[in-house]
């Protein structure tokens, strides 16, 4: 059975953050991330026959042997002496700081507490569905995202102080492909570097958009961290990446002879503003001239960093860098660097990213992105002001796929977007007025336009025209794509009134009452025939894409199958009027990240077969108890719906026939358990206190009403129990009919009930959602308009005037005089 990649993430979360008790997460981690590694490790190096694997397992160091030490005393010095030291002699690329102490009672505990926690944590994974030997790499590695995946939780869990160890990955993304690295223009030779590497997340982020093994290098001060980062590289399989440790700036440690080693591609998310920048050096006599355009600040090293980026690109080199948005407009010896950096033309872009993005810091920062080749002949920077672009994910703010998408788009395309993207002259940057100062707001107006209120329409009624047909207006877009309906909803002339009125330029009426309008949009012809070019559309993309899907198959790569897709479905809706293509791509995305990509990977793992699994659970006492079945690649409601439709009708008949059997009973019990009445006596109501009581009334004729009440209330409540009976052996009749059905699919059963049945109709849905948005945005804008000029002041004065006479007439009849 495949593994889950959602599953297998959320286990591994929530098992070791169970066992993690009173320590620090930024500690915790490095422990669980090991036991990872070396499981890992294991499972694909330990019986390698390869003749230099690239991670040699020397006997009696592998993840079996850990297993063997549960339960004994002395297990984490064992894991310290018989597991780590032999993996660090026999590997020249690991070292013993790589790996934490696993006999450190400081953060274990003592005696059995230790022997305990260890012996848990080896057990999370041990389980045998994390056999990973059969796993690959190749930038579809569950293990390399898993990975990241716990890195991102502990970094949340870390705070401020602590999560600097790992960059997000949706920016790691947006730096890789915005730097334009590509299987087009890579090969073996190609490098990267990172001189703040943290945990190699944003190195190995470049790798997979190469496409390809090139050759990595960084450069990490914690030592910690360096070690999490070598672990990195061997889990995404770069074994051969070198990861060294220490401080960039003031001993920096990839150089040819005394120089700094240049690179082809050079990125970084340097901590930011470090005031100990120049610890360890003389900016003025530095031997590798990085400080040529001058020393940044004494307490503040973002430049420092940036500087040292420059000089270790190619002449044809491209980089990035994230740095705190101060860097745009800080004065002084700063400023002094960035009229450099603008005049050199390395700067080819600007990008502004939202708040809270990071876990080291909650400021605003951007990416500065570089480009050594043809830097003299560049005449503008490219800024992106994308700070409004996120989704708030639980305490720290994230990138949606949508807003990568959106980004790197409007990068690559280097066009004029409103309040968005734009081009800037280097003699606009360079003018008195702005004097380099890059601050992003100085070029792009990101703001929402005001929404101005007009006094005439305040004073006199009506819409101003410039509020519907204005091209600023956000309802002009609509009126392009559905004229007649602008017509339909708005006329010169007041309700009700003839020709013979005089028209005010400028200014128009609704002709239907605001409760009329939503239904008036929804069956006018041109919404109508605007809805039918989305939705063939969207159909143009199914055909194409169910082609794409149902030729997927194991072994091939889930990574690749939703790029494509997601691609092509962008292309087909970036046309589309009145929706945003890349609402439509997200909606895409969200659904692959929730249920298609599990999906994707249990085809990848398995081909396409659907075996439904029993759920077997074992309680305290070691008891095994079946509850049911399931499948996850085709659900039990999918064969039943395509399958066995009329045995679910009859099965929700009988459900709305016991409802409506319920409610009667227990409408009956309410009206006849007050005072006196027939239920009044009772502690309890059921059948045998019923007939107790019809048997002791007997044939008393006074109690004819009674009798009649609780023989009614016996005819419902048997009706109620045979319909649950009823239901029950139907409903467990259409479970084993479900389950025997299973294994009677054929492949192309399978993949129409997973195709056009699962994934399809879903976003069909989805798609008739951002429909449904575009008519919700049109009459929330109306209503909003209608209702602001709907009771112009004249009106208002007179209701007023009105509503005072009559408050005075009461008062008066109290005999109370307002003065």
């Amino acid at each position: 059975m495949a593994i889950k990649k959602s599953d297998l993430y959320a286990s591994i979360w929530a098992s070791c953050d169970e066992l993690r008790g009173g320590m620090d997460a930024s500690q915790y981690k490095d422990y669980v991330l090991f036991m990872l590694f070396i499981k890992y490790i294991s499972d694909k190096y330990a019986n390698s026959q390869d003749f230099a694997p690239p991670v040699f397992i020397p006997a009696g160091a592998s993840f079996a042997d850990m297993v063997a030490l549960k339960g004994k005393p002395g297990i984490g010095d064992k894991i310290n002496t018989d597991i780590i030291r032999p993996l660090i002699e026999a590997n020249e690329r690991l070292a013993r700081s790589d790996f934490p102490d696993f006999n450190d009672p400081n953060k274990l505990g003592e005696g059995q507490a230790m022997v305990d926690r260890l012996s848990n944590l080896i057990g999370i994974f041990e389980k045998p569905e994390l056999d990973f030997s059969a796993n690959r790499a190749e930038h579809d590695d569950i293990l390399g995202d898993a990975y990241e995946y716990l890195m991102r939780h502990f970094a949340t869990e870390s705070g401020k102080s602590k999560g600097q160890f790992y960059t997000p990955s949706e920016v790691s993304r947006v730096i890789a492909q915005v730097i334009g690295i590509s299987p087009q223009n890579t090969k073996a030779s190609t490098t990267a570097y990172d001189p703040t590497c943290g945990s190699g997340s944003l190195l190995l982020k470049v790798a997979a958009q190469a496409g390809r093994h090139i050759t990595l290098e960084g450069q990490e001060m914690d030592v910690t961290t360096a070690g999490l980062a070598r672990m990195n590289m061997i889990l995404h399989d770069f074994p051969t990446a070198n990861i060294q440790q220490g401080n960039t700036l003031a001993a920096p440690k990839f150089k040819d002879g005394e120089q700094l080693r240049t690179y082809d591609y050079v990125v970084a998310n340097p901590p930011f503003s470090v005031k100990t920048w120049s610890v360890g050096l003389t900016p003025e006599r530095d031997p590798y001239q990085r400080f040529a355009w001058g020393a940044p600040p004494a307490k503040q090293g973002d430049y420092a960093f940036l500087l040292h980026i420059i000089r270790s690109m190619k002449s044809t080199g491209k980089g990035a860098c994230i740095l705190p948005h101060g860097v745009l407009f800080r004065g002084n010896a700063e400023a002094a660097i960035r009229r450099k950096l603008v005049d050199s033309g390395i700067l080819k872009g600007v990008i502004g990213l939202p708040t809270n993005l990071f876990y080291g810091t909650g400021i605003p920062a951007c990416i500065l992105v570089l480009d050594k080749e043809n830097a003299g002949a560049r005449r503008g920077v490219l800024m992106i002001d994308a700070s409004r672009g996120y989704i708030k994910d639980g305490n720290k703010n994230r990138l949606r796929e949508q807003d990568i998408h959106r980004i790197v788009d409007s990068f690559h395309k280097a066009a004029d977007l409103p309040r968005y993207a734009r081009m800037v002259p280097l003699s606009e940057i360079a003018d008195p007025r702005n004097d380099y100062n890059l601050n992003l707001p100085r070029y792009i107006d990101s703001s929402e336009p005001e929404d101005l209120h007009d006094i005439e329409a305040h004073l006199r009624g009506g819409i101003p025209e410039r509020d519907l047909d204005d091209p600023a207006s956000p309802l002009a877009a609509y009126w392009q794509v559905m004229p007649s309906l602008r017509r339909a909803l708005f006329s010169p002339l007041p309700a009700g009134e003839g020709p013979g009125e005089r028209v005010r330029p400028g200014y128009c009426h609704p002709t239907l009452p605001l409760q009329d309008v939503r239904a008036a949009i929804f069956s006018h012809p041109e919404f109508t025939a605007f809805k039918q070019a989305v939705t063939q559309r969207f159909g143009a993309w199914r055909t194409q894409a169910t082609v794409q899907l149902s030729a997927f198959d194991k072994g091939h790569h889930p990574k690749a199958l939703i790029e494509q897709i997601a691609e092509d479905l962008l292309d087909g809706f970036k046309t589309a009027p009145l929706l945003d293509a890349y609402d439509i791509y997200q909606r895409l995305m969200d659904y692959w990240a929730s249920v298609m990509q599990d999906d994707a990977y249990l085809i990848t793992a398995d081909g396409w077969v659907a075996k439904p699994a029993r759920i077997i659970e074992i309680d305290k006492k070691g008891k095994r108890k079946d509850k049911g079945w399931i499948c996850e690649l085709i659900p039990k409601p999918l064969i039943v719906a395509r399958f066995f439709a009329a045995e679910q009708a009859a099965l929700e008949a009988m459900q709305i026939e016991l409802e409506a059997t319920s409610a009667s009973l227990a409408e009956l019990e309410e009206e006849h358990s007050g005072e006196d009445a027939a239920f009044a006596g009772f502690d309890k109501i059921n059948a045998k206190q019923v007939k107790d009581r019809i048997k002791e009334i007997g044939s008393d004729t006074e109690a004819e009403d009674e009798r009649a009440v609780l023989k009614r209330w016996l005819q419902l409540s048997e009706r109620e129990s045979k319909l649950k009976t009823a239901m029950k052996e139907q409903d467990a009749a259409l479970d084993a009919l479900a389950y025997a059905k299973y294994p009677t699919l054929s492949e192309a059963e399978i993949k129409a009930l997973v195709i056009d049945d699962k994934w399809m109709a879903r976003l069909t849905t989805d798609v008739q959602a951002e429909l449904e948005r575009v008519s919700q945005r049109l009459t929330g804008r109306l209503r909003e308009l209608v209702e602001r000029y709907q009771t112009p002041l004249p009106r208002l004065i007179d209701e007023v005037a009105s509503l005072a006479v009559k408050v005075d007439g009461h008062l008066a009849k109290m005999a109370i005089a307002w003065s």
